[in-house]
């Protein structure tokens, strides 16, 4: 069996006494990208279906479509 790799603890780098920076594993960032992103389209889906659902015929849809509206 392999071993489980550990996830590597962030390194807060100083300056003046205080944190400016962090360096983290490229895998745990991409990670919390993807889980952002996750929240974002969450928070997206929950304000569109806030709104109530409208609907137009699709010949009314194809025609402004066309000319550009």
């Amino acid at each position: 069996m392999k071993a489980r790799a550990r996830k590597k603890i962030p390194e807060i780098i100083y300056r003046a006494g205080k944190p400016k920076a962090v360096v983290l594993d490229i895998n745990e960032y991409r990670e919390m990208l993807a889980q952002l992103e996750d929240i974002e389209d969450l928070k997206a889906l929950e304000e569109m279906r806030r709104k109530p659902l409208k609907f137009r015929k699709l010949e009314d849809f194809i025609q402004e479509y066309r000319s550009g509206v």
